[in-house]
């Protein structure tokens, strides 16, 4: 697996890694509108690093399916915020920016420095995505989605996913490699222009994507993969999330994005004593 740095650090993958969600925005499909206030989002930050979370992942567009389309202003409006918050009260936290605009990137970094971009477009919903973060030299999570937000969900079809989504991210490498960025993670896009079929034939052929030899990020925190097998509602989506994301670990999952932190980190604890005999 090609080595990553931020800040002159190397980011390490020796133990899977969990990435606690911060949506600031109200409307995401599970906790919207919960952290619309800057002492709400401090209590989260704090709630995330208390619970050993290693990557906080900032978010102020709703990327759920049929989300409501918001302009760069408002999305900045929303984020600034909470980085402005985090670099007095948190400055050595990392974190990433899910975010599919590089004038996005390009603001944040301005006030921050490096930190992860997080691209639910995989660079398909903005021309200038790849320059820039191969410009600024940013670690870039290339997440695979077939459409956009407001429309991915309505009938999407492959003749097999699982190369598409391979060909999609071999495509992609090159692009960035050309450029001569390669502090890429791949995420597979769980439930991003998937059926429940497409979803669990990715999940089960995963280290496919090991071959192309990045890290690999998994997000099926409460999502519909759970929720419609089991018959339930996200917030009765924990145990479920759980058993995936043990899966996730099985197939070669790098990170975890999570919305419950403290479950995330002790399901990475039992995979690694199970899998590796690493006890602490």
């Amino acid at each position: 697996m090609k080595d990553i740095y931020i800040n002159n650090s190397l980011i390490d993958f020796s133990s899977p890694l969990v990435m606690g969600i911060l949506n600031l925005t109200p409307d995401s499909f599970y906790d919207g509108g919960s952290y619309l206030d800057l002492d709400e989002v401090k209590r989260r930050i704090e709630k995330i690093l208390h619970e050993n979370g290693d990557i906080i992942d900032l978010g102020a567009y709703s990327s759920r399916p049929g989300a409501e389309h918001i302009s760069v202003e408002e999305e900045l409006k929303r984020l600034l915020p909470a980085v402005k918050l985090i670099n007095e009260f948190f400055p050595n936290v990392l974190i990433s920016v899910d975010t599919f605009r590089a004038s996005i990137v390009e603001d944040i970094f301005k006030i921050h420095g490096e930190f992860i971009v997080n691209d639910i477009s995989g660079g398909t919903m903005d021309d200038k995505m790849y320059e820039t973060v191969a410009r600024l030299n940013l670690p870039y999570i290339m997440m695979h989605i077939k459409g956009t937000p407001q429309n991915m969900q309505a009938n999407p079809t492959y003749e097999n996913v699982v190369e598409e989504v391979y060909t999609f991210f071999e495509e992609r490498v090159a692009k960035l490699a050309s450029l001569g960025h390669e502090k890429i993670i791949l995420d597979p896009g769980f439930g991003f222009g998937k059926t429940l079929e497409h979803n669990y034939d990715i999940l089960r052929n995963m280290d496919r994507y090991k071959a192309l030899d990045f890290p690999i990020l998994v997000g099926v925190s409460r999502k519909s993969m759970v929720c419609k097998v089991l018959k339930c509602n996200p917030p009765k989506a924990l145990s479920g999330t759980i058993a995936l994301n043990t899966l996730s670990l099985q197939m070669g999952a790098d990170i975890l994005r999570v919305h419950d932190v403290k479950d995330g980190v002790e399901t990475v604890k039992i995979f690694n004593a199970f899998k590796q005999g690493i006890i602490e």
